[in-house]
Formats: structure tokens, sequence, C-alpha cells
């Protein structure tokens, strides 16, 4: 049997805890985390900022995209 794998955060004091199998995979660094350090957040994760300029951008493009623009209406 292949022994547990453990979280890779990269800080001081190292944490030994087992990975977490479904969720413990971060999405934007690809490295696995234990429970406390599943979260980019919690791990400092290198590509946060990136991830959250480009959510921005998504948000951004689909709200301009919705934008409606209302009639002026003649005062009489």
């Amino acid at each position: 049997m292949p022994a547990k794998k453990r979280c890779q955060l990269q800080a001081e004091p190292r944490c030994n805890s087992a990975v977490l199998r479904l969720v413990g995979q971060c999405p934007h660094c690809r490295a696995e985390f234990c429970g406390a350090h599943r979260m980019p957040e919690h791990h400092n994760c290198q590509n946060l900022e990136n991830c959250r300029q480009q959510a921005f951008e998504k948000n951004k493009a689909k709200l301009e995209s919705e934008r409606t623009v209302a009639s002026k209406m003649a005062m009489a």
C-alpha cells in the first residue's frame, strides 16, 4: 500500500496532515493540500492574483454585454 500523500504547504512549521482526495488539489497551482490549507488564500497560492483578474475580466465582459440603454423621453 503506497504511503499517504502529505500537505504541500511551503511554510514553517511544515504541515504533516494527509491530503484530501476529492478537494485537496488547488485548481490554480495544482499542488495538493490538507483540509486546512486547500483554499488558495490559506496556502498563499502563486496564481491567486491571476485567477482574480481573470474572474474580474469575465464578469466585466458579461455585465457590459447585458448593459441596456434607456431611451430619452422628450419633454412635452
